[in-house]
C-alpha cells in the first residue's frame, strides 16, 4: 500500500489519503527523493557522458529506488490517452534537479477535515515546488530586515474591546 501511494505521489505529485498513511508516505518518498539529491549532476547527466564510478553510482542509486517504487507505470490523461511513465528517471531527473538545493522537507501536507464514512482524518499530500532559496526569498521580500509588523490591527482589536465593555 505504502509503495502504491509513493509511486501515485511521484506520478501525480499530490494525493489525498488519511494523516497517518500520509506521515508514511512522507518519509518514505524524501528518502527516495533525497537518494537521487545526494546524487548531484550524475543523476540527470546522460550515461554516454558519465565516468565509470559516476555510471555505478547512478545504478547503484536507480535500483534502490526502483527496489521501493515500480519503475514503468501508464497514466492516463484526461483525453484518454495513456502514456507509459518511468518513475526511477522522473525521481532522479526531475526531482532530483528540482530539489538540488534544498536541504530537505520535499513534502507539504495539507489537512482537510475528516472523513464522511468513518470520520477519519484527511490530507492532502504535496511534493512541493521550487528549491529552498525561492522560498527564503519570497519571505524576505514580504518582511524587510528591521522592520516590524505594523501594530494598527492589534491596537484596533483592543479599541474594539474597550468599546465593548464600556457598554
Amino acid at each position: 500500500m505504502l509503495r502504491s501511494l509513493t509511486a501515485n505521489l511521484v506520478l501525480h505529485e499530490r494525493i489525498e489519503t488519511t494523516d497517518a498513511k500520509a506521515k508514511e508516505v512522507r518519509r518514505v518518498a524524501e528518502k527516495l527523493i533525497t537518494k537521487a539529491r545526494r546524487l548531484g549532476k550524475t543523476a540527470y547527466t546522460a550515461n554516454e557522458k558519465l565516468s565509470d564510478k559516476e555510471r555505478v553510482r547512478r545504478l547503484a542509486a536507480e535500483r534502490l529506488i526502483a527496489s521501493y517504487v515500480p519503475r514503468f507505470v501508464t497514466r492516463t490523461d484526461k483525453g484518454g490517452e495513456t502514456t507509459k511513465v518511468n518513475l526511477v528517471e522522473k525521481v532522479l531527473v526531475e526531482l532530483g534537479k528540482r530539489y538540488a538545493d534544498r536541504p530537505g522537507g520535499y513534502t507539504r501536507v495539507i489537512k482537510f477535515g475528516p472523513r464522511r464514512g468513518d470520520n477519519a482524518p484527511m490530507v492532502g499530500l504535496e511534493l512541493l515546488d521550487g528549491s529552498a532559496a525561492t522560498a527564503e526569498g519570497e519571505a524576505s521580500q514580504t518582511m524587510k530586515e528591521g522592520e516590524e509588523k505594523p501594530k494598527k490591527a492589534k491596537k484596533a482589536k483592543t479599541e474594539a474591546k474597550a468599546d465593548v465593555k464600556a457598554e
